[in-house]
């Protein structure tokens, strides 16, 4: 049985939670690249070099320790982070009571020392955080211990539990999935149905057969304003229908009892197979590999910029040459 101090901030976790989620205006935006570089707030920690130094002021001043931001000067998504989440007065006074934020430019050349005394290029060491998508937070305990990672850019009420989830310290005894899910408001009584899409392969789903086409599996769930954006934006614009005909298509409800068998040839349910993939956001797109491989997967906010790269990645087989975002460098460069 949990303690009496963790239930009661669970409690208020879930307050907070449906509170933010009332209030939030999760509406589509333009994710093309932005034609003014983004401004970082003035509290960000702009003295780069070595984490571990920043680390150590950040513990003095009674800190938890550090979040280091990775972002691109023009990225829609960060501009949504800075200017939506970083702006609410109760989540920027909280981050800046529990951390210092080191911000990394993904593409950046500047040289940075981990935690672990190891040397990195700025997009070197985004690489290695298996960042993918803009932006992306990882978490830092003050023993300077890479602990969490939130990668993507998700709504002011999700990245609130987030924070909590580490600096509360319940990363320590179970998943984000399983916090998330006993604070998100009526998530397991979604009575809506998934939206329904041509483009989607009937049952049985059975995807351990190998073929040559690369397996896109949607985790979405009833009653989900965000899977509604998704299909009623980027999943309706043609250049992104164009890509999807070109692979095998899925869409399951990820608290469902669905049948599935797993690319690894596993036989499960839809629930079963999202909690062992930790899935904690609808929705979720999850890309394989014509041999069942996972290859990416995308589980923030997602628009159709991000989304259509996303689907060239896989459908040009980048996979096979290149990590995300090291093809999408090579990419730049061809263009």
């Amino acid at each position: 049985m949990k303690p009496l101090s963790d239930i009661i901030k669970l409690v208020l976790l879930v307050i907070s939670v449906q509170c933010y989620a009332i209030t939030d205006d999760q509406v589509p935006f333009d994710d093309t690249l932005l034609e003014e570089a983004l401004v970082y707030p003035d509290w960000f920690e702009l003295s780069g070099g070595d984490i571990s130094e920043i680390l150590a002021e950040a513990v003095a001043e009674g800190k938890d320790g550090v979040i280091i931001y990775f972002g691109q000067k023009r990225c829609a998504y960060c501009e949504q982070f800075l200017n939506t989440n970083l702006t609410s007065p109760d989540i920027s006074h909280y981050v800046q009571k529990h951390y210092k934020i080191i911000p990394i430019d993904i593409w950046g050349i500047e040289d940075v020392i981990d935690t672990d005394g190891k040397k990195y290029s700025e997009r070197e060491l985004s690489i290695h955080y298996k960042t993918n998508f803009t932006p992306s937070l990882v978490f830092y305990d003050k023993q300077g211990k890479p602990i969490f990672r939130l990668r993507g850019y998700h709504p002011p009420y999700k990245f609130h539990a987030a924070l909590k989830y580490v600096t509360e310290g319940f990363y320590k005894t179970e998943t984000f999935r399983d916090y998330i899910a006993r604070a998100e408001p009526d998530l397991f009584f979604m009575l809506g149905g998934l939206i329904e899409r041509d483009f989607f392969n009937k049952p049985p789903y059975v995807l351990d057969a190998k073929n040559s086409k690369p397996l896109a599996v949607f985790f979405e769930q009833g009653n989900c304003h965000s899977c509604d954006l998704l299909h009623t934006g980027p999943l309706n614009k043609n250049d992104v229908l164009k890509e999807l005909n070109k692979m095998d298509a899925i869409q399951l409800d990820m608290w469902s009892d669905t049948k599935v068998v797993t690319p690894e040839g596993k036989n499960t349910t839809a629930k079963q197979w999202a909690a062992d993939l930790k899935l904690f956001n609808a929705p979720t797109i999850l890309f394989f590999d014509e041999s069942g491989k996972e290859i990416i997967r995308i589980d923030s906010v997602v628009e159709f910029y991000r989304l259509a790269g996303v689907l060239d990645y896989m459908n040009r087989r980048g996979f096979k040459t290149h990590g995300y975002q090291a093809w999408r460098l090579s990419d730049r460069k061809i263009k």
